[in-house]
C-alpha cells in the first residue's frame, strides 16, 4: 500500500488516538447522523463521507482490530491477513517473530534496513550482490529486498512524517506562546504563532521519525486543539461572546463595559435592542496570520432580576398599568 493510501481513521472520526472506546462511539454516532444518505438524498459527498465514517469506526471499535492498526499503521490489513507489509509486495515469514518491542510498524522496518548496512542496503545491494534479512528468532524464513520492487521515494518521505495534537489555551493561542515538547528521545521548544485555532496544523520541519528507505527524518505535524474558555466561542473567523443587560438597559439604551482579548472596551447598547442581537466589533476578533484581525460579536442577552426591592417593583408595576407596547398583539391572528 503506497503511503497516500493510507487512511489515518483517528483524524477521520476527528479523535485523538488515546480516545476511549466511549468518545469514539459517540463521535461516530453524532457523525453517522450528519451524513446518513437518508439524511442527505443524492449528496454523492455526504455519502462517500458516510462510508469513510463507518470504516473508521469498525476498526476503532474492535480492540483487536485496533490494536493491529496502533502496531501496524497502513499495513495493519496486510499483516493481519499474513500477507507481505512491504513496499513492494516482497514476502515475509514472520515465524512468530515478537513485534511488541516497537512502538510502530515503521520502527521495525527502520531497524530491519539499518541492519542491511546503511547506504548499501538502501541501494538494494551489496557489490551488486542481492542481501538478504533473516529474523533474529531462528526463524527459516527471510526477506529478499534485492532490487527493491516498487519502491516510491516520495511516499517513503511522507511516511516518515510524524502526528501530534498540542493542547493551547485562548490566551496562548491568541498571543502566540513557545511550548517545549517531549518527542521520547528529545525534547525541542516550538514556537506557536499568534492566531492559531482549532485544527490549525503546525509544521516542524526535520522533527518526524526516520524514513526507513532515505534514513532522513521527515517532519512533525501539531495539530492544535484550543482549550474551552469561559467567556469566548469562536464563528468561524469571529470571536462571540455574551453580555447580559437589564430590561431598563435594553428599553432605554446604555453604555456596557464588553472584555475583549485586548482588555475591556465601552459598548454603546442602543435603545430598544432585542435579546439576542449582536453587535459588532470591528477588528477585535482574532488574528489573522496573514494580517489584520476578524471581528468580536457581542450577543446581548436581556435579564431580569430574581429579586426585587420594594421600589423596584413599585416602578416595575407603574409600567405594567401605563405600558402602550404589546409584544403579542399579532398572536390573535396566527392559524395554522
Amino acid at each position: 500500500m503506497a503511503a497516500t493510501d493510507f487512511k489515518d481513521y483517528y483524524a477521520i472520526l476527528g479523535v485523538t488516538k488515546t480516545a476511549s472506546a466511549d468518545e469514539i462511539k459517540k463521535v461516530y454516532r453524532r457523525l453517522a447522523r450528519k451524513y446518513h444518505p437518508d439524511m442527505n438524498p443524492g449528496n454523492k459527498e455526504a455519502e462517500a463521507r458516510f462510508k469513510e465514517v463507518s470504516e473508521a469506526y469498525e476498526v476503532l471499535s474492535d480492540p483487536e482490530k485496533r490494536k493491529k492498526y496502533d502496531q501496524f499503521g497502513q499495513y495493519w490489513k496486510q499483516v493481519g491477513e499474513g500477507s507481505s507489509p512491504y513496499p513492494g509486495g516482497v514476502n515475509v515469514d514472520f515465524g512468530g517473530f515478537d513485534f511488541s518491542q516497537y512502538g510502530s510498524f515503521d520502527e521495525f522496518v527502520n531497524e530491519l534496513l539499518g541492519g542491511l548496512g546503511g547506504a548499501s542496503a538502501r541501494s538494494g545491494s551489496r557489490g551488486g550482490r542481492r542481501t538478504a534479512y533473516r529474523p533474529s528468532t531462528g526463524s527459516a524464513g527471510y526477506t529478499d529486498f534485492g532490487g527493491y520492487s516498487g519502491f516510491d521515494p516520495q511516499a517513503a518521505g511522507a511516511a516518515a512524517d510524524r502526528e501530534a495534537v498540542i493542547k493551547l489555551s485562548l490566551s496562548e493561542a491568541f498571543q502566540g506562546v513557545q511550548k517545549r515538547l517531549d518527542l521520547g528521545n528529545e525534547a525541542i521548544d516550538v514556537r506557536i504563532p499568534p492566531g492559531a485555532k482549532q485544527g490549525s496544523r503546525i509544521r516542524v520541519k526535520g522533527k518526524g521519525s526516520v524514513s526507513p528507505y532515505t534514513q532522513q527524518r521527515g517532519d512533525l505535524y501539531l495539530s492544535v486543539e484550543l482549550l474551552p474558555h469561559s467567556f469566548f466561542q469562536f464563528d468561524g473567523d469571529n470571536l462571540v461572546c455574551e453580555v447580559p443587560v437589564t430590561p431598563d438597559e435594553a428599553v432605554l439604551g446604555a453604555p456596557v463595559e464588553v472584555p475583549t482579548p485586548d482588555g475591556s472596551v465601552t459598548v454603546n447598547v442602543p435603545p430598544g435592542v432585542r435579546s439576542g442581537q449582536s453587535l459588532r466589533l470591528r477588528g477585535k476578533g482574532w488574528p489573522n496570520p496573514k494580517g489584520g484581525r476578524s471581528d468580536q460579536l457581542v450577543k446581548i442577552l436581556i435579564v431580569t432580576p430574581k429579586e426585587l426591592s420594594p421600589t423596584e417593583r413599585e416602578y416595575y408595576e407603574k409600567i405594567r398599568d401605563s405600558r402602550t407596547f404589546n409584544p403579542r398583539s399579532n398572536l390573535p391572528q396566527v392559524r395554522l
